[in-house]
């Protein structure tokens, strides 16, 4: 069968000495790649790690990441990546609900790990560069990879939880093998001469799918940033000579904004790509004009491995438009009843196919709930057009119901961005005795502009029809944000809700 191990030994095969990795001076070629995961394999048998065994990963993007990635598949095991922000509570949550037989931690995050392994009694290694290089020295390269089904699990992805407790989404060798090829092939047409910028998080499944392991398959290079910062990105995209960037909207904002470095030069950037979120029009716009590189916006959840639709680079591309449903993936809207949508109208995105996880890990009433006759039903709301081209509504519990009348916060949002003094926005609902919900909008400020909260107020009144403008709004100097860099509503607190 194919999986990411056999993508990974037959580039290291073919493109053994190609830079797979870069950090600023470091790199790793595929063949260090894949001897040293060979290593991590055989390190991890000797402690006891069994086919199927659950191995917890903390690791910022660093070239150690993906050696370990690729050693605890090697050694059959499931990975379990976790966010290094993490404190001890919740990773001992992870570690107690997937029964993680180890747990792989950075140095610069242990404290919080080795204690919440102390308390679930999972075997916990540090992964010091001193003492793990000489103890991956010592272990000979495992080869003979065990026997694992195409259907067995290869990751579990934990869910942020926004709706209760956070859920692992279970996803097979088959799952990630297929998805990371038809990304490759088909939608970023990637190849060796290739070099992916790796700002993404490695433990989020937009950044494992599309910039990991896609670059392994393609044997291109990945040149990591561990974290996300304007300035720095400009400089790894001009330094290592950036052919794809990908990233969420605020990092296209954020670069939109960003004073360019002297001398400054993405000649070769051919193409850039979104998901994670909706990437606001006018920030489209502004960064092809800057950059001079295609943007195309894809979309895709933990659950679809992550790739689901996608703006692909041979067809007509639509502004605002997640695109069309990939290769060997089938997407249609429903509605709350589960009946067909008429066209034109909004419905929930359910998707079926090669890319849909197996369920989420020990919850059989939530996988239940969210895969129905075949079909995963994704909490996003959208339209379709005549062409088959998707649009993101919102997200199903973000739709806001002022006086009976649905506001989806999408297209609020659109309209602030539209605001030449506007950076960033978010639209939320607050409480109101009358109306139920009131929108609320918060904004944050280009560097150097001014506006006030009554003028972006009465900017929105004159664009939308009177029960959608946010009759609150408030500038903040910043938004809350995920590890992605994607803006978490549920953190907005408005003042007087």
């Amino acid at each position: 069968m194919t999986d990411l191990v056999t993508l990974l030994a037959a580039t290291a095969s073919a493109h053994g000495e190609r830079v797979a990795v870069r950090h600023d001076d470091s790199t790793l070629t595929y063949a260090e790649l894949d001897d040293a995961s060979a290593r991590v394999a055989a390190l991890l048998r000797d402690r006891g790690v069994a086919p199927g065994d659950r191995v917890a990963l903390t690791m910022p993007n660093v070239p150690l990441f993906p050696v370990l990635y690729y050693g605890i598949l090697r050694a059959g095991g499931v990975v379990v990546p976790m966010n290094p922000l993490l404190k001890a509570r919740e990773v001992a949550f992870t570690l107690r609900d997937c029964g993680a037989r180890a747990a792989l931690v950075f140095p610069l995050f242990a404290d919080e790990v080795t204690k919440a392994a102390a308390e679930t009694g999972t075997d916990c290694l540090v992964t010091d560069p001193e003492t793990f290089d000489a103890l991956l020295r010592g272990h000979e390269p495992l080869r003979d990879t065990p026997d694992r089904a195409e259907d067995d699990a290869a990751l579990i992805l934990y869910t942020s939880g926004t709706t209760g407790t956070p859920k692992g989404a279970e996803l097979s060798h088959r799952n990630l093998a297929l998805n990371t090829l038809t990304t490759a092939e088909t939608l970023l047409q990637v190849g060796p001469e290739d070099v992916l910028f790796g700002g993404l998080p490695l433990f989020h499944a937009f950044g494992q799918t599309c910039a990991l392991n896609v670059a392994v398959a393609a044997g291109a290079t990945l040149t990591l940033l561990p974290r996300f910062d304007p300035r720095a990105a400009l400089e790894v995209v001009a330094r290592d000579e950036v052919t794809v960037f990908l990233g969420v909207p605020t990092m296209y904002a954020a670069l939109l904004h960003a004073d360019l470095p002297e001398g400054f030069d993405a000649g070769r950037l051919r193409l850039a790509v979104s998901g994670g979120a909706a990437l606001p029009v006018e920030v489209l716009h502004g960064f092809e004009r800057r950059f001079g590189a295609a943007v195309l916006e894809g979309y895709g959840l933990s659950e679809t491995s992550p790739v689901a639709a996608f703006n692909h680079p041979d067809r007509p591309r639509k502004a605002g438009s997640i695109g069309v449903p990939i290769r060997g993936v089938e997407m249609r809207l429903v509605a709350e009843d589960g009946g067909a949508v008429a066209p034109g109208e909004v419905g929930e995105i359910a998707i079926r196919g090669e890319n849909i996880m197996t369920g989420y890990w020990n919850r059989p009433d939530a996988t239940a709930e969210a895969i129905r006759d075949g079909w995963f039903h994704s909490g996003d709301l959208a339209r379709v057009d005549e062409d088959g081209f998707y649009f993101i509504v919102d997200r199903k519990k973000d739709m806001i119901i002022r006086g009976g009348y649905n506001v989806y916060p999408r297209e609020i949002e659109e309209v602030l961005y539209e605001h030449p003094a506007v950076a960033e926005a978010a639209v939320v609902g607050v409480p109101h005795p009358l109306h139920g919900e009131e929108v609320a909008a918060v904004v944050t400020l280009r560097p150097g502009a001014e506006a006030t909260a009554e003028e972006i107020r009465a900017h929105a009144k004159e664009r939308v029809a009177a029960y959608k403008y946010p009759r609150v709004v408030e500038i903040a100097a910043e938004l809350p944000k995920g590890p992605t860099g994607k803006i978490l509503k549920r953190e907005i607190v408005v003042d007087g809700a």
